[in-house]
């Protein structure tokens, strides 16, 4: 049997990863520092959770519009101009002592994560050939991952050690090197020799066909069930499961080893088996967000959920991005801001819902129900559509049937 060569990824695919991981570790760092956040700035822990949700929120507008707005730009200049402006936001971030202005630091920051991730993706995927973009796309998603293992609760405990501004200087610090290796390694063509033939119109129209947007709202589910458990997660292993605040680094940590794992499951199977990686993987997903929920009380189930629901949740996120990339392969510009945007409306989302249900009493539990209601509601979403598909096609043969003469009969 004959097996087709595996694919070697080139360099720069690998040193966008890095770049990815100190926007990933900003996006995902609140985990750990809402509490202090909250306390420093005298605001409600629910408002504090919106930093997450106006991050996400800023991603989902500027992915589709920083894409669009350079889709004809240097792409080195892109990406470099894109990380100054991040390092820049968290700067501010970590001096300012209003929350407003940090607010609007998590906004500044999230158009430029969402610029550079529109712009990286679409770069990714150009360097290598057309069935290994998923591939691509766990590498790049591995700098997320290694974000979640260690930079997340590495800004945790900084945020211990020294407060949490600290995690801001630290993300600022930590893309400078990201943004040396851009300059480095990423071809500085755009636009001009290799801008794609397709213009922004013709790009857009790809929104139109309904395979896309059933899976860009699957994404947006699946992410918001991610990001809904995952922003209140310090509050229910303290609070809840009644552990020590210095085991909150350390859960973040094995979530994020989850999370790394999932992505490499994705990695692996989302170009050549997408659909059972999607339904057994969903249905297990919602399963267990309904399990931590019934067993956060308990430390040993909270500590084994933490990988399980980490791992579950990247390997569906996954390859859900990659199906995104597929069913807008010839919108080379802006398939990668759909996904983008997609994934962060979900993270904008589900943070708000579980503030929501926080403010209303419903008990730190709450987020992880919620995160099980949106993986529950993404499924029934698939399989309506799945149904609604199959009934169209048989009508479709019945008419056809109708349409030709009958077959002679045999003998």
């Amino acid at each position: 049997m004959s097996h087709e060569p595996r694919v070697r990824m080139p360099l720069a695919v690998h040193l966008l990863a890095l770049a990815v991981f100190a926007q990933g570790t900003s996006e995902f760092m609140l985990a750990g520092l809402v509490p202090d956040i909250a306390a420093d700035l005298g605001v409600t822990l629910a408002d504090a959770g919106l930093l997450t949700s106006a991050f996400a929120v800023g991603m989902a507008a500027g992915a589709p519009l920083m894409a669009l707005l350079s889709r004809t730009w240097p792409r080195r200049a892109t990406l470099t101009g894109f990380l100054a402006v991040f390092v820049l936001a968290h700067v501010v971030g970590a001096l300012t002592g209003s929350f407003a202005v940090l607010l609007a630091t998590r906004v500044v920051g999230a158009l430029a994560n969402a610029g550079f991730l529109a712009v990286g993706l679409s770069t990714a995927t150009a360097l290598v050939p057309e069935r290994a973009k998923g591939r691509a796309l766990a590498v790049l998603l591995a700098g997320t991952t290694v974000a979640c293992v260690a930079g997340v609760p590495g800004g945790a405990w900084l945020g211990q050690l020294w407060g949490w501004r600290a995690a801001f200087w630290a993300v600022a610090l930590v893309t400078l090197p990201a943004i040396v290796a851009v300059l480095a390694s990423v071809p500085a063509a755009p636009g001009g020799a290799d801008a794609p033939a397709a213009g922004a119109r013709t790009e857009l129209r790809v929104l139109r066909r309904p395979r896309l947007l059933l899976v860009l709202l699957l994404g947006a589910l699946v992410n918001g069930a991610t990001f809904c458990s995952f922003t209140y997660l310090a509050p229910v292993v303290t609070d809840v499961a009644g552990l020590g605040a210095g085991t909150v680094p350390a859960l973040l940590m094995l979530f994020g080893t989850g999370a790394f794992l999932g992505v490499r499951i994705s990695g692996r199977y989302a170009d050549s088996r997408p659909l059972p990686l999607l339904t057994g993987g969903g249905v297990a997903l919602a399963v267990g967000w309904a399990v931590f929920a019934l067993s956060a009380a308990h430390p040993v189930a909270v500590v084994a959920l933490a990988l399980v629901q980490g791992t579950l949740s990247f390997a569906v996120g996954g390859t859900l991005i990659s199906q995104v990339l597929y069913a807008a392969a010839d919108a080379p510009t802006l398939a990668g801001s759909f996904a983008t945007a997609c994934l962060n409306i979900g993270a904008a989302a589900g943070p708000w819902l579980g503030g929501v249900a926080l403010t209303a009493g419903a008990g730190l539990r709450a987020p992880l129900w919620l995160s099980a209601a949106l993986v529950t509601a993404a499924l029934l979403t698939a399989a309506t559509a799945g149904a609604a598909t199959a009934v169209a096609r048989a009508r479709r043969g019945d008419r056809d049937g109708r349409d030709e003469p009958a077959p002679a009969p045999a003998g």
